[in-house]
């Protein structure tokens, strides 16, 4: 458990990364309590050196004895590091925050989105997950709904920024782009199939059952931080030629009739979310909007009349800041804010 605390020890393990860059931007942005940053990334990018706070920070190399000492761990280095290490960090005393898919099923850990399940965090033993970024932007749009009306059924689309598979894949688009603009061979690695003015409708591997990893997380985490395996949810994930923010197109069937204005009213004083919702003026969320910003926008509030109770919208939010490194930190600082009230 978390000890209170003036400032904390902090390690960003992953932190070359472009969710890893992310977090040591907000932690500087939101004046976390740090006291010492420590970075860590594998053994290629130890020696680098990141800025934080005006400071070169070097960055080291992750090995199991790094961990004692530190408070709080902020991991984004994939599922397979965060299953090794881990483990190994919250034996040491630190509380991992993991952005990887690796531990966000596990009935022993909690996946949680702060403005959505906060609650959870206090059940955790050393590690907390943090979940899929499309899933969290949806959810902290859905959950006042579910409060008001229970959604019984939830379908939706995504449109996913390439940033969401690193910075090769950014690096990639913009070649690919360079290349078809100049009339050159477009070279093809990160994705099975040319990025740039193209969509492909695959993200992550295949299931026997025709269903994307990707898809199948969205299903099963959704239920799990709202809390209510009811729900039933179908996915369809996508991913287009912009560098940075998610979009979604999402169909929700309620067990009780809201009108649109009547969820405009809920999203409105929903924590986390701003509503953006006036097509008339053109005006609604788009991902060039939402890139740096902290919010989930939500726009393109309407009914749908074929099917009873029926709702549909388009949900935009920063993939790299609320869909993975801000999620992180805000679970970070209500851990903080739990040992504070525990103190008292």
């Amino acid at each position: 458990m978390l000890k209170s605390k003036d400032k904390y020890v902090v390690a960003v393990v992953g932190a070359t990364g472009a969710v890893g860059n992310e977090m040591v931007s907000i932690l500087e942005e939101r004046n976390f309590p740090v006291e010492t940053l420590r970075l860590f990334a594998s053994k290629r990018s130890a020696g680098s050196t990141l800025t934080y706070k005006n400071k070169e920070v070097v960055v080291e190399e992750l090995t199991e004895g790094v961990f004692k000492g530190i408070d709080i761990a902020l991991f984004s280095a994939g599922a397979q590091r965060s299953n090794t290490f881990a483990p190994i960090a919250a034996k040491d005393g630190c509380v991992v925050v993991d952005n990887s898919s690796a531990w966000r099923m596990d009935p022993e850990v909690p996946l949680v989105v702060p403005e959505v399940n906060p609650a959870d965090i206090e059940r955790h033993k050393g590690i907390i997950a943090n979940p899929n970024c499309s899933t969290i932007q949806m959810v902290v749009a859905l959950k006042p709904i579910h409060d008001a009306a229970r959604i019984k059924r939830i379908v939706v689309s995504t449109y996913q920024a390439v940033s969401g598979t690193g910075r090769d894949a950014m690096e990639e688009l913009t070649q690919q782009t360079r290349d078809l603009l100049t009339f050159q061979d477009v070279k093809v690695s990160v994705y099975p199939h040319q990025i740039a003015f193209n969509c492909l409708p695959h993200i992550d591997v295949f299931y026997e059952n025709g269903y994307t990893k990707e898809e199948i997380k969205m299903v099963n985490e959704t239920k799990k931080i709202m809390g209510d395996d009811s729900i039933k949810v179908t996915a369809t994930t996508v991913r287009v030629p912009v560098y940075r923010g998610h979009s979604e197109s999402v169909n929700v069937e309620l067990a009780k009739k809201l009108t649109a204005n009547e969820v405009r009213a809920i999203l409105a004083e929903a924590p986390g979310v701003i509503v953006y919702d006036a097509p008339q003026k053109n005006v609604y969320p788009l991902p060039f909007y939402a890139s740096g910003k902290d919010e989930v926008y939500v726009g393109r509030i309407r009914q749908d009349d074929t099917v009873e109770n029926g709702i549909n919208m388009w949900i935009v939010a920063d993939n790299l800041r609320k869909g993975a490194a801000l999620n992180a930190i805000q679970i970070a600082e209500k851990l903080i804010e739990n040992a504070k009230i525990k103190n008292d």
